[in-house]
């Protein structure tokens, strides 16, 4: 947020106040996504798969320690950008 991006959260279960929109879903988000950056196990990444080929953001990141060859296959053959096993914030401070 802090370097002029727009950023919402998405967690099925918090119901408490945060400084960003959350949402329960992906499919919930009313808007474009970007980037779709996830901090979940490597084994629930098949459960989000169908809404990010639903939304088409330009990528998907797994953060440092998720990866999942299979389950983001179909997302690679759908033409978005798939990164997998690395931190945003490093990378980004690394390009910067």
């Amino acid at each position: 947020m802090g370097k002029g991006y727009n950023v919402v959260g998405v967690n099925p279960v918090y119901e408490g106040e945060t400084p960003i929109p959350l949402y329960k879903t992906l499919d919930d988000i009313p808007h474009r996504i970007d980037i779709v950056d996830v901090f979940r196990r490597s084994e629930y990444i098949y459960e989000i798969i169908p809404s990010v080929l639903k939304m088409r953001p330009n990528v998907l990141w797994l953060q440092l320690g998720i990866r999942n060859d299979e389950a983001v296959e179909p997302v690679a053959k759908a033409g978005i950008t798939v990164i997998q096993d690395e931190c945003i914030k490093i990378e980004y401070y690394n390009c910067y």
